[in-house]
């Protein structure tokens, strides 16, 4: 059949509030144009982020109901070390909350002044992460990455060529080697399986430990599988074993292709690394068996990660972002190709024309998404990851609005509407005026930032 639908059948629900155009405009300005700012019950449909916003499934339910909540040595950790070493196939499983705790704990080992740590792309918390020890987050995609028009099908590869030089001239400087899948900040985009090896074989030529940053590791296996020749026979959960065979570890954020509401791990093969970790863990996180996470939470994801490598999901995830994109493509709206597997990635530089990277179009298109139609999208462009430098605005190399969508929440009439709405943003696009920041934090800024309109419309 060509329909693809819903691999599932729907037995809760929660009500959604609507509201007007001048509420939202209200309640636009009274967040200070900054969707983060704006309260969920205000939201109509909430394409924010699919971090931690999947609906969980009857199973994942029934074995929260089983949830060990002893402090060390629960019978559910145990459940969970033995679905990721299954899946991903290390040696020392260690849980946190969410993947940001994992990155801040590998990094305060590695990190540091004078470090570079290289990535296909790190994005916002990885990236702060990294320079909050003062080390730097090197971005090394390969040049179709940053093209937004490409349809190469791998986007999120490692340019092999600059990692090697990197390595070559500041080998000294790297402690470790990492790359991301999928690929977040160039527009959710895949790295082929041959190239993560290819990565792990140059770092441990110079003897770099390799991590794989896996949140969206099932989608980019179903990626493998549907453009590579290597993995077209292949099941997602061999194509996902086969990508970390001879990593040194992984990070992850179980809030994405976990279906959890909360949770993470880092995952390592070093005796020494992994013990450094638990010492860093007991004092953030928990104890190792725990990490910060309820036995309960334990269960719910060894579950999600067998739920998530399922090929009726995967096919029905990936398509319903193509469903989006290809709606929006044929408005006129530029986006990023090809169409990722967890996101559409607007290009807001192209949607707004007429407004300059200082007057943060990918932040106007955010709140002019919520004040059109009431939902939210999140901004990766200027406000994300530009820099304010003696007050002089330093903009990103690009302007996208990542329109992200959670996992086996929203149905295809959701969809359709949320094409609407940017049909009528875009024959008003115009009428848009620009934004200028107020208040800023000096790390993770686009969370808390305050802006208002650079003039009156």
């Amino acid at each position: 059949m060509s329909e693809i639908i819903e691999p599932f059948r729907i037995r809760s629900v929660e009500p959604i509030r609507f509201t007007t155009r001048e509420q939202r405009e209200d309640l636009l300005k009274a967040a200070h144009w900054n969707p983060f700012l704006i309260d969920a019950d205000d939201v109509l449909i909430d394409l924010l982020t699919d971090s931690g916003t999947s609906a969980m499934s009857a199973a994942q339910w029934g074995a929260m109901m089983v949830g060990d909540e002893s402090y060390a040595g629960s019978r559910s950790f145990r459940r969970f070390e033995a679905k990721v070493q299954e899946i991903f196939g290390f040696k020392h499983v260690i849980p946190t909350h969410q993947g940001r705790a994992s990155e801040k704990i590998l990094m305060s080992i590695v990190g540091g002044p004078g470090k570079v740590i290289p990535n296909n792309n790190h994005f916002d918390t990885t990236r702060a992460n990294v320079e909050f020890t003062g080390a730097e987050a090197l971005d090394l995609v390969i040049p179709e990455g940053r093209e937004p028009d490409s349809l190469h099908p791998f986007k999120g590869n490692m340019d092999l060529d600059r990692l090697g030089e990197l390595l070559q001239t500041r080998g000294s400087d790297v402690p470790i080697g990492m790359i991301t899948i999928t690929n977040n900040t160039g527009g959710g985009q895949p790295a082929a399986i041959e190239n993560i090896h290819a990565v792990r074989n140059l770092l441990h030529e110079h003897k770099k430990p390799f991590i794989i940053d896996s949140c969206r590791f099932a989608e980019n296996a179903w990626f493998n599988i549907e453009r590579n020749p290597s993995c077209a026979n292949k099941s997602p959960k061999e194509v996902a074993q086969e990508t970390f065979k001879g990593a040194d570890g992984a990070s992850m954020s179980l809030k994405k292709d976990g279906f959890g509401n909360i949770g993470g791990f880092l995952a390592l093969n070093d005796d020494d690394l992994a013990e450094k970790a638990r010492n860093i863990l007991i004092l953030t996180e928990g104890f190792p068996t725990y990490g910060g996470l309820a036995g309960r939470d334990l269960e719910a994801l060894a579950v999600g990660l067998e739920e998530t490598l399922d090929p009726h999901y995967l096919r029905y995830r990936v398509q319903t972002v193509r469903y989006l994109a290809e709606k929006l493509m044929a408005i006129g709206v530029k986006i990023v190709q090809p169409p990722g597997g967890h996101a559409v990635y607007i290009d807001a530089r192209r949607f707004y024309e007429h407004l300059p990277a200082n007057e943060f179009p990918a932040q106007v298109f955010v709140c002019e998404l919520y004040r059109f139609g009431g939902v939210r999208g999140v901004e990766i462009g200027s406000v994300m990851f530009g820099r304010s430098i003696d007050g002089k605005e330093i903009p990103a190399d690009r302007e996208l609005v990542r329109l992200a969508m959670p996992r086996r929440v929203y149905t295809q009439a959701h969809v359709n509407y949320v094409a609407e709405v940017i049909a009528e943003m875009w024959e008003h696009r115009h009428e848009a005026v620009g934004l200028k920041i107020t208040r800023q934090a000096p790390f993770l800024r686009h969370f808390t930032a305050h802006l208002e309109p650079v003039r009156s419309k």
